[in-house]
């Protein structure tokens, strides 16, 4: 299985799974004819992470409108500094060429343009919120709305593949915590979940699955599978990160925010980055693609099962941090704490928007056993974890214990 001479198009491409998704597609000894990198905006450290890789031009085709600003930035040993309308030599000498689009995913115009000629779509962006930072209409227009447009944008482009990056709370866990054990795509599931930012990705992962078979304007057929990730840790989780900061403010103990016995299997971020270019080369091949389409895929790796407190533990307690044996309350009372901050916050609404720093729907996520086997997807389109447990936490460790020192200070300058 090959994606020689694809071009494709990643969008989320600046996120924390998306640029590992790109590095992969890059690392293709058959190499890709294009890659499209689409985000809202990349930072300088995005752009570096590609490293030297692939052949960066300039796109001259893609007008600019009021509500779009695409940019192409020509990526070298450093990022370049001035205006883009200035001729320059890229820096890459891969085979690939890269493509950087700058616009808003809920933009119908950029999104035509972004499909155009693109073969492959890998569509990662998407608001991740569990606390309700961000405003349901901006989370829904992005999620659900960012995505339809998208699948049109595909139909009218001819773009053949989509791959959507879903989730397992698309699945749970419910509002009454039912676990699951080793579950598969079979698993019959009762699911009540009321955050909206699962909704939200429920009902554009079945946009996506019932866009399966839709026929494109030049009398082929767009083929679409989604991939649910189980919680993504690796090196630059934002999530690790904040969990850091809080242990260090907590003298570095982690805060024991979940059961030792809530098991859930998380996924190294190499690994469901591996998962979307193996289902990707499937697509390509009609006798795989036949299985594939319309098709969800769970997604987990061979990482031990444990909670997300224990997860955090166990990539840091080599560099000294420590745990907090107990959750800070019994688990019904930090339920109905979380409630009262939840009527709190709605009783506040006309004066001052308050936003709880937990609510039920997440004590309930953190405290409920949910594992589920990628034994699908190996069946049906050969994904095999890349990189082993050892090999994830190693890397993962070395990436926190090389960002301590920098969140030791960032924290001491915000107290001050």
């Amino acid at each position: 299985m090959s994606l020689a001479g694809v071009s494709c198009l990643v969008t989320g491409a600046g996120g924390f799974l998306g640029r590992r998704i790109v590095q992969l597609l890059l690392e293709e000894e058959e190499a890709l004819a294009e890659i499209r990198l689409l985000d809202k905006a990349f930072s300088s450290e995005a752009l570096r992470s590609f490293g030297n890789q692939g052949a960066v031009k300039r796109e001259k085709k893609i007008p600019q409108t009021c509500c779009m600003r695409i940019i192409v930035k020509l990526m070298q040993d450093e990022i370049l500094s001035g205006s883009t309308n200035e001729e320059r030599k890229p820096g890459f000498q891969g085979k690939t060429e890269v493509k950087i689009l700058e616009g808003d995913i809920r933009d119908v115009t950029f999104l035509y343009h972004a499909c155009q000629g693109v073969s492959l779509v890998i569509h990662t962006a998407s608001i991740i919120d569990f606390l309700g930072l961000v405003e349901t209409q901006l989370l829904w227009e992005v999620n659900v709305t960012g995505t339809q447009m998208l699948l049109e944008a595909c139909t009218r482009c001819n773009v053949q593949h989509f791959i959507y990056t879903s989730t397992v709370e698309v699945t749970g866990p419910n509002c009454r915590g039912d676990p699951v054990f080793n579950g598969d795509e079979d698993t019959a599931y009762e699911c009540m979940s009321k955050s909206i930012y699962a909704q939200s990705k429920r009902l554009a992962e079945d946009s996506v699955l019932k866009a399966d078979g839709q026929m494109l304007k030049d009398g082929g057929m767009l083929l679409t599978c989604a991939l649910r990730s189980m919680y993504i840790f690796g090196e630059g989780c934002p999530f690790l990160q904040g969990h850091l900061d809080k242990c260090l403010l907590n003298k570095n103990v982690y805060l024991r925010f979940s059961r030792k016995e809530a098991l859930v299997n998380p996924v190294y971020v190499g690994n469901i980055a591996w998962a979307h270019v193996q289902a990707a080369k499937a697509l390509q091949v009609p006798q795989k693609a036949k299985h594939i389409r319309g098709q969800f895929y769970y997604i987990s790796d061979d990482t031990p099962h444990m909670s997300y407190a224990d997860l955090n533990y166990e990539l840091t307690k080599d560099l000294g941090f420590g745990i907090e044996p107990r959750l800070p309350m019994p688990l019904t009372m930090l339920y109905y704490f979380s409630l009262l901050l939840e009527i709190m916050s709605f009783l506040l609404r006309p004066f001052v928007r308050y936003v709880p720093s937990t609510n039920r729907h997440l004590v309930t996520l953190l405290n409920t056993p949910f594992t589920f086997s990628y034994r699908k997807a190996q069946k049906d389109f050969g994904y095999m974890p890349r990189y082993t447990w050892e090999e994830a936490k190693r890397c993962t460790g070395q990436w926190i214990a090389s960002v301590v020192p920098q969140r030791r200070e960032h924290l001491k300058i915000k107290a001050a």
